[in-house]
């Protein structure tokens, strides 16, 4: 099923965006169907596992480029919590840059690749990189494009398992939406220590809360999208650092960088980073389900309220008795790494709206080609 034969409760889609529209509201149907794949695929990446996450002396690094990288990031201190081994985010862009930095020859590693086309020069050369360089390797490949580069070349080696997202994810638009919300949730589904049933239904319950975010907040993503800042910094912790960058990814993408957008974390935007406010900044806070986290939020919120310096101040997140967030949805006892897909949908749709409120196209908001779908220009060096 292609992305557009999915239907769309999101904005009207924008002229030369219905590609990213579609591709946005199509998510929840999405993590539906790779639930039900997953459940078939369970006992393959059990065995090809195996009791690899049981022992301290093995790695798994956690890997991609640009928004694969932060769903690396997004996951890999989650995961790491659970295991004796050690798991770790590293992007491929540091990885080949720094190899020394990151790879152990006589540490076990097992590389997990995150790629929508499964094509970059980079996802490609870290495979080769890390079979070259440590001794004893494997490798899954959590990829959206079963005739990708990554998806060929582990055809048929007992070192490689490739783990496919439905078809429809390998989004046609230039930014990545259903493509990264669905490795994402099979990176959690796949190394979660919870049962395969437990994993599943935290699945299907995120789902849900998707199709429940999507027909929600149109009026106020609406009028974000026309106000017109020109700054818009996201601030998260936990997996939410990582949710804050992918964000303003997205926003500099779509908006084909006219619109600057910062990330940073609650406790970390007083060192500096708060001299970015103005009146045309809008700063958007994406709340932890962790009471802890949410009382340092909540300091920052309250000191920019009465600071009065932004334009606007957005906070969004799960509905917590007692407190009152601008945005707030019902959610589970779930983890803020599974919920990070939930309010990325609400990222998506600001960037998409102000694509098209600045005149662009937000399915290829370069048509220069200045910038790429798929990454080009990357010359990859073998020796120093």
């Amino acid at each position: 099923m292609h992305a557009t034969e999915y239907p769309s409760p999101v904005l009207q889609p924008p002229v030369g965006g219905e590609h990213t529209s579609a591709e946005i509201a199509q998510q929840p149907a999405l993590w539906s169907r790779l639930a039900d794949e997953l459940a078939s695929a369970g006992k393959r990446l059990d065995a090809f596992l195996g009791n690899w996450l049981q022992d301290p002396r093995n790695r798994v690094i956690f890997t991609g480029a640009g928004s694969s990288g932060f769903i690396a990031e997004m996951v890999a201190d989650h995961l790491d919590a659970q295991w004796p081994a050690d798991l770790r985010a590293v992007h491929t862009t540091s990885l080949l840059s720094h190899p020394q930095l990151y790879l152990k020859p006589d540490r076990p590693t097992l590389l997990v690749s995150f790629a929508r086309s499964g094509s970059s020069p980079e996802s490609v050369a870290a495979v080769e990189l890390v079979r070259e360089r440590v001794a004893q390797t494997r490798f899954l490949d959590i990829t959206c494009n079963a005739e990708g580069e990554l998806a060929r070349r582990g055809q048929d080696r007992i070192d490689t398992c490739t783990l496919l997202m439905p078809p429809a994810s390998c989004d046609r638009g230039f930014a990545m939406t259903s493509s990264l919300s669905c490795m994402l949730l099979a990176a959690l589904c796949a190394f979660d220590a919870a049962p395969w049933p437990q994993r599943l239904q935290r699945l299907h319950c995120i789902a849900e809360l998707g199709r429940d975010a999507l027909s929600r907040w149109n009026t106020e993503i609406a009028a974000l999208a026309a106000t017109g800042h020109t700054r818009v910094i996201h601030l998260g912790s936990g997996p939410f650092e990582a949710w804050s960058r992918e964000a303003s990814l997205k926003l500099l993408e779509l908006t084909a960088g006219r619109v600057a957008a910062f990330a940073h974390t609650p406790l970390g935007f007083r060192h500096g980073p708060k001299s970015l406010l103005d009146r045309d900044t809008l700063v958007v806070m994406v709340r932890s389900v962790q009471t802890l986290s949410r009382r340092y939020e909540r300091d920052l919120l309250d000191e920019l309220r009465r600071d009065g310096i932004a334009g606007k101040l957005l906070s969004i997140g799960p509905a917590v008795e007692g407190e009152t967030d601008d945005l707030a949805l019902a959610v589970p006892d779930l983890p803020d790494a599974w919920l990070a897909p939930v309010w990325l949908s609400f990222a998506q749709r600001h960037a998409l709206h102000r694509s098209a409120a600045l005149g662009l196209t937000p399915d290829n908001p370069f048509p220069d080609g200045s910038v790429n779908r798929v990454v080009q220009g990357v010359n990859i060096h073998r020796t120093a």
